[in-house]
This record gives C-alpha cells, sequence and structure tokens, in this order.
C-alpha cells in the first residue's frame, strides 16, 4: 500500500530510483578522449637560496602622472644565486604570481624610510619585471614595522657584502694582471738573453777569423821581403 505521506513518498522515489541506477551500473570504465601528460614547471628560482621572505605591497612611482600605483600584494623574495652569488629582489602576486619586481641588490642601493610612515621603504631600481630593463622607484609597505626593518637591514646587508666581493675582485684581477705583466716582462728578458748568446758567438768566432788572418799575413811578410 503506498504512503499517503509526500515526504514519505518522495524517500520511497528517490529510494527506489538510486535502487535502479546501482543496478543499472555495469562497471565499465570510459577511456578518456585526450591524455594529458604532466608538465613540468620552474619558477627560475630553483638554483637560488632564500635569505628573505616577507608579505607586502609594492608602489612604483609613476613619472608622467606624478602619482604612486600599486603594483600587486603578494611575497617579496631576497634570492642568492649559489654560483654567481649575486642577489635579486623579486616580488610575485599573490593569486596570479605576476612578477611585480624582479632586479639585481647592487652595491650602490640605497634605500630609505619612507617620511611619516614606518612600516614602508622606498630605493631606485633598474627593474627587469615587465620584460625591459626600466629605472624605477619603488616603495614597499609591510603589516608590521619589524617587518619593514627586517627588510631594509637585510638589503643593505646585501649591498654591503657585494661591495665587500666587488672590491676583492677588483683587488684579485690587478694583482692578476700585474703577475700577468711580471711574466711577459720576464719572457721578454728570456727571450732577449736567448737572442744575444748567438749574436756573441758569431762575433767571437768572425774575431778569431781576423786574428788567424792577421797571423797569415805577419807570417807571409819576411817570405816577401826576400
Amino acid at each position: 500500500m503506498a504512503s499517503t505521506d509526500p515526504e514519505r513518498r518522495e524517500e520511497e522515489e528517490e529510494a527506489a530510483e538510486t535502487a535502479a541506477g546501482e543496478e543499472e551500473d555495469t562497471g565499465a570504465q570510459v577511456a578518456p578522449i585526450v591524455k594529458l601528460e604532466e608538465v613540468a614547471v620552474t619558477s627560475g628560482e630553483e638554483e637560488e637560496d632564500v635569505l628573505l621572505d616577507l608579505k607586502s605591497k609594492l608602489y612604483r612611482y609613476d613619472k608622467e602622472g606624478s602619482q604612486w600605483k600599486e603594483r600587486g600584494t603578494g611575497t617579496v623574495k631576497l634570492l642568492n644565486h649559489r654560483g654567481t652569488g649575486k642577489v635579486r629582489l623579486v616580488m610575485r602576486q599573490s593569486k596570479t604570481l605576476k612578477i611585480c619586481a624582479n632586479h639585481l641588490v647592487l652595491p650602490s642601493i640605497s634605500i630609505q624610510e619612507h617620511a611619516g610612515n614606518d612600516k614602508s621603504c622606498l630605493w631606485h631600481a633598474k627593474d627587469f619585471s615587465e620584460g625591459e630593463v626600466k629605472d624605477e622607484l619603488f616603495c614597499i609597505r609591510f603589516a608590521s614595522i619589524e617587518n619593514c626593518k627586517k627588510f631594509k637591514e637585510m638589503v643593505e646587508e646585501v649591498a654591503e657584502s657585494q661591495r665587500n666581493t666587488a672590491g676583492e675582485s677588483q683587488e684579485a684581477t690587478s694583482t692578476a694582471n700585474l703577475l700577468e705583466r711580471l711574466s711577459v716582462e720576464e719572457s721578454k728578458d728570456e727571450e732577449k738573453t736567448q737572442q744575444e748568446v748567438p749574436i756573441s758567438a758569431e762575433e767571437e768566432r768572425d774575431a778569431k777569423k781576423s786574428e788567424e788572418k792577421e797571423e797569415k799575413k805577419e807570417a807571409e811578410k819576411p817570405d816577401a821581403d826576400k
């Protein structure tokens, strides 16, 4: 006997449909039409070590409009390349991972606190985030004063380290050039000495021949007088 309760009736109908669906399931598996291959995705940061990783918001100064424009909110990193030892600043947007900033931390970089805001810093850089080198003025803002100080101190520390490395490299290059110049001069002296030896021997042989000729002439004089 069928139930007159609407809710009960709906439950019975759903149970019947579920049972029918289970009976119709043959267990057959349908192969996908297109087979997708796994693709390795690289970020370009595989050969670099992370020195700093902080959440922040980045701005760039628009010279034409004379105003600050937001570049994006995301994570700013300082990455040290294992091979070259160079350090670059990279920032990506949180959702799209689009690059907001990408430039080397050079010895000449100067980072300053934003006037009136202890959570922000300013600096100039030759940025390459848009595929070409541009001279940009950046402003970065952090959630706390501590993170802002940590960022500023780390950038200044890296810049100082790069200055010392550049000085050592220049000194090493000067020393190598001096040694190379000394080696060239010594080589020239040795070559000159080697060239002088056969000339002296030849002169000695000529002198000896001249002496023999003179002796021969002296020996022939008495015979000519007779």
